[in-house]
């Protein structure tokens, strides 16, 4: 929301993330921008995905001259957007999404724009960024303590030290060809 209050011409914002081929709406103040996330999972195209394809920002002054995305554009231009900023959420390698600024009517974004919204971008990134790796820093942490207690039963029910215990683990995952943390399980 201090994306649409604080960047010129923005009427509308999102967040929009790439899993696959699947584009998902986070973080939306319109409901319009999820039905246009999924637009662009039905058919491939749009500037949320040139702008995660080719790291780049995309500009769409007028959506009721745009060519580029035939079908997109028409469902864009029957949801009532005119125009459209779209900016690569880009870290350290990691290509996470697009920071999607939309405006009502046409020729809503100059320079001034632009300038404002890669400022927003870069700091969504960061946050985007530290977010996934607290969620995956979390992750590790439930893993390692499910196959600290597997570790104990194996201890307790078959009186074998903690090296012991996790070498039996190791040698049966390996074994039955399934992940340590699934065999844990």
């Amino acid at each position: 929301t201090t994306a649409v209050s604080t960047v010129p011409g923005t009427d509308w914002a999102s967040v929009s993330l790439v899993s696959g081929r699947k584009v998902d709406s986070k973080a939306p103040t319109d409901p319009r921008a999820s039905e246009l996330d999924a637009m662009q999972t039905e058919t491939g195209q749009g500037p949320c995905l040139d702008a995660l394809r080719e790291q780049q920002t995309v500009h769409v002054t007028d959506f009721a001259a745009e060519e580029r995305w035939p079908r997109f554009t028409e469902a864009a231009v029957g949801l009532g957007v005119g125009s459209l900023l779209s900016f690569q959420l880009f870290t350290d390698g990691d290509n996470l999404g697009a920071l999607n600024l939309f405006a009502d009517h046409p020729r809503a974004f100059d320079d001034e724009s632009d300038t404002i919204g890669q400022v927003f971008a870069a700091h969504a990134a960061i946050a985007l960024s530290a977010a996934r790796q607290e969620q995956n820093l979390r992750r590790a942490i439930d893993k390692r303590d499910l196959i600290g207690q597997a570790k104990g039963i194996l201890m307790e029910r078959h009186r074998l030290t903690a090296v012991q215990a996790f070498a039996v683990l190791v040698r049966t995952s390996s074994h039955t060809n399934r992940k340590l943390f699934d065999l844990a399980e």
